[in-house]
């Protein structure tokens, strides 16, 4: 038993060792998971991984916001999107994610950089950064050790597109792009320098006065990348350029025109003709409002002692190498219309209106060659500017109605008397209208008459030459019977006249002729047969009391 005792009491040590060896093992891979467990972090693909240090390192100097290599607080170096395996990091770090900072299209980003060297006492922003640098910039360490990076806003800002940047460091502002437009300019008001060639400000005062004596207003004008006005603008497109920097003034570049309108009481005479032919006049007032786009309302003008409300209508234009000196010498082109041309062209139409020889109905007559005075006096006053004056015109003007009313009735009543005139003359056309129209209604019974006319006429020549012919048969006649009484003798003359009566009277009435059965005979002439006959009958016993009257 004893030698057993023996033997099991190594055996013993050797079991308890395998246990102290698997509890270290067991507490060395439990030490190995909690450390690996602790050592590492994943960040997502559209986030940044933020580092604060909480154990182990130097704390921050004062007025330090970012921690550098070595201490503790927020740090500058960030994790981007990934598998991250750093010892302790979940121990001695708090990590955060944050996502992505994207600028959209059409906008630019401004950091204010919340560490970082201070401005200079010349300095409202920090100085830019090259374009090659621009990368290092965002990278928190390099921007505040070896690239000297400045607090606050800084210059260079970001385009559109996605930026892994460290929100402990920087805090970014999201910002319209500068976009100028079609028939537009932008002059740019610089507040930085740039640039190493500048001229001083006394060179651009020198300068400005030069330009401005006589011809222009004082503009100083200076070249990009330095501070003021530069003398160049912007041509359209898009620019990404820091508005805290750079101050844009949109300058329209197309054809402006600006009215003079409205703003007064217009009046009116109207002339009424009544039946009588008579002219009366009424009064009738229209109040004139002033557009919503007009410049202003309508220049007042004395003439004559009347006061005459002008309608004007002013095109201008700013040539793009123009624009600069506009902004500097007066502001934009809302203040030029304000401040230069409206009072300008005021002033000299009131001017034109008050000289002695100017008549009131002279802005009627004479329209063009006032508007003719009023653009040449008015072009060197916006040429000055740096504004080109196209072309003035003169609308109606709101002549005194008293002033016109004499004329007006002198015209009405030239214009009724001609149209009286007329009127005859078209009632004579119209009778002479209506009566060829009446005739030609009655045409028919015209040509009818006519025709009547003229077989009357004819009816009255065959009569006459049928009278003329009974005249001469009559004597013809007569000259027979002259030559048969001398031949006869008056008495068997009238019995043969008789005779041919009867005969007549026989062929009209065949019943008054009897004729007996008489035979008759002697030895006269051949006429005493036919008288013995008929002296027996009827007939010549009609006839005789009719010969008997007649002689």
């Amino acid at each position: 038993v004893g030698s057993t005792f023996v033997r099991i009491g190594p055996l013993a040590n050797v079991i308890g060792t395998g246990k102290q060896r698997f509890v270290a093992i067991l507490l060395l891979l439990i030490g190995i998971s909690g450390f690996v467990s602790r050592s590492f972090v994943t960040i997502g693909a559209d986030y940044i991984g933020t580092l604060t240090r909480i154990y182990f390192d130097a704390n921050m100097a004062p007025g330090q916001v970012i921690a550098l290599h070595g201490q503790k607080g927020p740090q500058a170096k960030i994790l981007p999107p990934g598998f991250h395996f750093i010892p302790f990091i979940n121990v001695l770090y708090e990590v955060q994610e944050h996502p992505i900072v994207e600028v959209p299209e059409g906008g630019y980003g401004l950091l204010i950089a919340k560490d970082g060297k201070p401005l200079r006492d010349d300095q409202f922003i920090a100085d830019p950064w090259p374009e090659e640098q621009f990368t290092n910039m965002l990278n928190g360490e390099y921007f505040l050790t070896e690239g000297g990076g400045q607090k606050g806003p800084q210059l260079t800002v970001l385009r559109p597109g996605r930026y892994r940047i460290n929100p402990f460091l920087f805090s970014v502002q999201m910002h319209k792009a500068l976009d100028v437009p079609t028939g537009h300019v932008a002059v740019i008001r610089s507040n930085v320098q740039t640039s190493a060639s500048c001229p001083d400000v006394e060179t651009q005062l020198k300068n400005a006065g030069a330009t401005g004596t006589g011809i222009a207003l004082s503009a100083p004008l200076v070249p990009g990348g330095c501070v003021g006005v530069w003398d160049k603008p912007k041509s359209p497109g898009r620019y990404y350029l820091n508005s805290k920097a750079y101050v844009s003034t949109i300058i329209p570049t197309r054809v402006q025109t600006w009215t003079y309108k409205g703003g007064y009481t217009a009046r009116k005479i109207n002339l009424v003709v009544g039946d009588d032919g008579k002219i009366s006049q009424n009064e009738q007032q229209t109040q004139v409002p002033v557009p919503a786009d007009a410049a202003s309302h309508a220049i007042n003008v004395r003439v004559e002692g009347w006061t005459i409300p002008v309608d004007m209508r002013v095109t201008v234009q700013v040539h793009p190498e123009d624009a600069p000196r506009v902004v500097a010498s007066v502001g934009d082109l809302q203040r030029v219309q304000d401040n230069i041309v409206t009072p300008a062209i005021r002033d000299i139409l009131r001017t034109i209106g008050g000289h002695p020889d100017r008549k009131v109905l002279d802005f009627i007559e004479k329209r063009d060659h006032l508007v003719g005075l009023v653009e040449r006096a008015v072009a060197p006053e916006g040429h000055k500017a740096g504004v080109t004056i196209q072309e003035v015109r003169m609308g109606e003007p709101s002549i005194p109605p008293e002033l016109l009313v004499a004329t007006l009735r002198e015209q009405l009543a030239t214009q009724l008397r001609r149209t009286y005139i007329e009127e005859q003359a078209a009632q004579k056309e119209r009778i002479e209208v209506e009566r060829e129209r009446a005739t030609a209604d009655q045409q028919a019974i015209l040509v009818k008459a006519e025709i009547e006319k003229a077989a009357a006429e004819h009816q009255k020549e065959r009569l006459r030459l049928e009278g003329e012919g009974e005249k001469l048969k009559l004597i013809e006649i007569a000259q027979g019977q002259k030559a048969q009484v001398q031949v006869l003798g008056e008495e068997r003359v009238l019995e043969l006249q008789m005779l041919k009566e009867a005969l007549a009277a026989a062929k009209e009435q065949p019943d008054i002729v009897k004729i007996p059965q008489v035979y008759v005979s002697g030895s006269g002439s051949s006429l005493e047969g036919a008288a013995a006959i008929l002296g027996a009958s009827n007939l010549v016993r009609t006839i005789k009391p009719a010969a008997n009257k007649r002689q």
